[in-house]
């Protein structure tokens, strides 16, 4: 995908109305340090167009990246590490789940966990949240670079199993320093957004 143009189009508090956009829309959802803006750059083919930070917990809204005027990625507030009250996380809790069940032009959800660890039960949470408002997540299991080649398949076998998922749901190792698995991601993200609907 060439990437032409990127523009930060939305950016949503807990308080703020959805927009209603007219364009196929791609959401991206992990824990706080699991690497959600370098992929969102690396997607973008910008550097530092996400921002991404040493402090986990900084993405605090939904931004919507409106990309080449022609679809958009969602980056959903980071979950697990932030510095923050119960009381906000809930209200979080309540934003993400507000959009994950009524924005009509999302058609594809990303789940990133790490690739080094077992998927936590906030993880676990979340994709079980994710199936449950109708979407099927794809898993995009960032560092890869972090491990050896390989540890690879056995660390994505202790994922699966974590999660309780078979060979059915896609999972996708990614490196934000090497790029490997971003064409796949983008080739997911092209055919969804032909005009897809969520199943």
């Amino acid at each position: 995908m060439i990437i032409k143009t990127v523009d930060l189009e939305t950016v949503c508090g807990i308080t703020s109305k959805l927009p209603e956009n007219t364009k196929p829309e791609f959401a991206f959802s992990g824990k706080s340090n699991v690497g959600k803006s370098s992929l969102i750059n690396a997607l973008m083919n910008r550097k530092s167009y996400a921002r991404t930070s040493s402090q986990p917990g900084k993405t605090q809204t939904i931004n919507f990246y409106n990309i080449n005027d022609a679809l958009y990625y969602v980056d959903l507030p980071g979950y697990g590490y932030a510095k923050v009250s119960l009381e906000v996380k809930a209200k979080w809790g309540k934003m993400i789940e507000n959009y994950l069940h009524n924005s009509p032009m999302l058609k594809l959800v990303f789940l990133l966990i790490d690739i080094r660890h077992e998927p936590s039960d906030n993880d676990k949470t979340m994709y079980d949240w994710i199936v449950y408002q109708g979407y099927q997540p794809v898993i995009v299991a960032t560092k890869l670079d972090k491990i050896k080649r390989s540890q690879v398949q056995k660390s994505i076998k202790i994922l699966r199993t974590g999660l309780g998922i078979g060979s059915e749901v896609t999972v996708i190792p990614f490196s934000a320093e090497t790029k490997q698995g971003r064409d796949e991601i983008w080739e997911l993200i092209s055919d969804s957004a032909n005009g897809l609907d969520k199943e």
